[in-house]
């Protein structure tokens, strides 16, 4: 009897997980319709008015819409846009300093009516400090008193009472990111951008060029063609990376001596042979412009442990191990 209540619990549970997904995907298709028809427009010139300030992107909102703004903000800033939120209650207690003339201000609040924003409207409206207001109140305060509204559909909340932000908040955020990614676009921001802004977990290993984690100069174990192999091992031993690159006459690469290559020519006298009796030719190599993730990526696909990075002619400029790889976070 208590499986059979639970399973009860269980299925209620999902139907109501699914009845939320759907209300809030109604309320995406009603912005998108919106975006391709009134909403294009205004969407447009603010776009292009926030690409054109010298300043700074202030948002604000209070509840739930406060929350969407911060982390709109956010997502400004690590796009290349220099923003940060400002809470309405702080800036009528001396955070409407914050604010200068050169920034442009994104106030959001689904009715349009929040007391608490009052002040910074007020505060715009007397410096000249253009307005975006995102909302669903056509006819609020805060669409009359904004230079560019971004009016949002008025969609039915998922919350069975239609009270708590739920459809409406999934909106805003929706518009904000989407103003994010239209001015990174139009900005022309790339990868390395990114990294700039998101040098750190994950995220920024992904984005680590080879470059940044090579090994260079003397670091790099080399050794020219005809090299004697104990004195190849000794390189090997004393750079620590588990093998030694071979080069031509000209310096370009031509072989490597590995360590597994070592192993299999035990039964060899290593001692009269030299680095060309022993090398693997044409080893694999990469770019120092390459991903650190594609450098990892190759380890594993041939099950090797160190790469020497070359440049178009194949003469080497570092070597990159998997340990400096796993040590930034590329896994």
């Amino acid at each position: 009897m208590i499986k059979r209540a639970i399973k009860l619990v269980e299925n209620d549970a999902i139907a109501s997980a699914i009845r939320t997904i759907e209300t809030e995907k109604a309320g995406l298709v009603a912005l998108e319709l919106a975006l391709t028809n009134g909403l294009s427009v205004p969407f447009t010139s603010a776009v292009e008015l926030i690409g054109g300030i010298a300043g700074r992107v202030i948002v604000t909102g209070v509840g739930k819409s406060g929350h969407i703004g911060s982390k709109i903000a956010a997502s400004f800033a690590s796009t290349g846009t220099p923003s940060f939120f400002v809470h309405p209650v702080e800036a009528n207690h001396g955070d409407l300093g914050m604010i200068t003339r050169d920034d442009v201000v994104v106030a959001i609040s689904k009715s349009g009516e929040a007391a608490e924003l009052r002040g910074i409207l007020s505060y715009t409206r007397r410096f000249q400090i253009p307005l975006i207001a995102i909302t669903a109140g056509a006819t609020s305060t805060l669409a009359r008193e904004s230079d560019l509204v971004l009016l949002l559909p008025d969609v039915q909340e998922a919350c069975p009472h239609g009270l708590a932000p739920t459809t409406s908040a999934v909106l805003q955020l929706a518009v904000g990111d989407a103003l994010a990614v239209a001015l990174l676009e139009a900005r022309g921001f790339s990868a390395s951008d990114f990294r700039t802004f998101h040098p750190g977990g994950k995220l920024g290993a992904s984005l680590t060029h080879v470059r940044d984690v090579m090994h260079t100069g003397d670091r790099i174990p080399l050794v020219p063609e005809g090299t004697p192999m104990p004195e190849a091992v000794m390189t090997l031993s004393r750079k620590r990376f588990g093998c030694v690159g071979v080069l031509d006459g000209d310096g370009r690469l031509c072989g490597i001596v590995t360590e597994g290559d070592m192993a299999r020519n035990l039964a060899r006298d290593l001692s009269v042979l030299n680095v060309d009796d022993v090398m693997t030719r044409e080893p694999k190599v990469i770019k120092e412009t390459a991903l650190a993730t594609s450098a990892m990526a190759l380890l594993n696909q041939h099950n090797i442990s160190a790469l020497i990075v070359v440049d178009d002619a194949r003469r080497p400029s570092g070597i990159v191990h998997f340990h400096d790889l796993l040590r930034i976070g590329v896994a």
